[in-house]
């Protein structure tokens, strides 16, 4: 769950640092515009023609390279542990009260791991089974089964 934590705290700082650059360039324009009201200067017409590289250490090009970095980094969210599902229950009938519960914790493509705690009066047992595609190898119990149906139903169609 830290990489998730640490993956939004990316994304977050990222966004931040994107916005003070551009409230960085609108302040830079606002001033050069008011101390360049004394002295009228024509500008020339731009010339529709594609992108020039921008020249390193510009604006323009830290902006570039910003945008690639979000987009790596929208890719590693991807894969990161970010969907919770918690299913509640009582493993032994009306003796406990509902302290039993198996969790899931996936990525968007259906990877992940789904933790299971059973517990009694004398003790708890803890589990944990490796998830594949919304699926695993190990028999799943029914309570393990519908929290990944959960959160299967809660990624909709863009994840297989």
């Amino acid at each position: 769950m830290s990489s998730t934590l640490a993956g939004a705290f990316g994304v977050a700082a990222l966004f931040v640092a994107v916005l003070a650059l551009v409230f960085a360039i609108q302040a830079l324009r606002a001033r050069t515009v008011t101390s360049d009201k004394s002295t009228p200067v024509a500008l020339p017409e731009p010339e529709p023609q594609a992108e020039p590289e921008a020249k390193p250490g510009t604006v323009k090009s830290e902006l570039r390279k910003l945008g690639k970095e979000l987009a790596v980094t929208r890719g590693e969210l991807k894969e990161t542990l970010q969907h919770l599902a918690v299913v509640r229950y009582d493993a032994f009938g009306e003796t406990g009260g509902k302290l039993s519960w198996s969790m899931a914790i996936l990525d968007n493509n259906g990877d992940g791991v789904v933790l299971t705690s059973i517990n009694s009066r004398a003790d708890a047992r803890t589990y944990a089974k490796e998830i594949k595609s919304f699926a695993s190898e190990s028999k799943l119990s029914p309570e393990e089964e519908e929290a990944i149906d959960t959160l299967r139903k809660e990624a909709g169609p863009t994840v297989t």
